[in-house]
């Protein structure tokens, strides 16, 4: 299982890729391995205001349905279309061609994005993982 260090995570197996006021989000390797294969994924419509911690859309699996959580708050500017053909993206590629959507973050007074204080690092994410495991 891969958990690149320069993300953040959430308890809900999200992560989100800053640059900018601009946040990639997808799931992490861990939750597309429990999820098994992604075969539909129903992202937040573009324009669509997302709040951390808030369902804003779905992951269907071979096995179950699950709610996909917004880690970051702010404006849907972006969804990843590449899914509605090839949702396999998410299990084959979670942390680059199977990102999910983009958001616009509010900027603090120094122009850096505004997160949520409760976003993980990786090694607490692991360890997260490793006590669910």
């Amino acid at each position: 299982m891969s958990v690149p260090a320069e993300l953040h995570y959430t308890p809900e197996h999200e992560w989100v890729s800053v640059e900018g006021t601009s946040a990639s989000v997808g799931i992490t390797d861990y939750a597309a391995q429990q999820l098994g294969d992604v075969v539909y994924v129903s992202p937040p419509a573009v324009g669509a205001t997302v709040t951390a911690g808030e369902p804003c859309g779905e992951v269907e699996s071979v096995k179950s349905v699950s709610d996909l959580y917004s880690p970051v708050d702010g404006e849907v500017i972006e969804v990843n279309a590449e899914l509605e053909g090839d949702p396999s993206l998410v299990n084959a590629e979670p942390y680059a061609a199977g990102w999910m959507f983009r958001v616009r973050v509010a900027q603090d007074g120094n122009g850096d994005a505004v997160l949520p204080t409760d976003l993980l690092s990786a090694a607490e994410y692991e360890a997260l993982t490793k006590s669910a495991g």
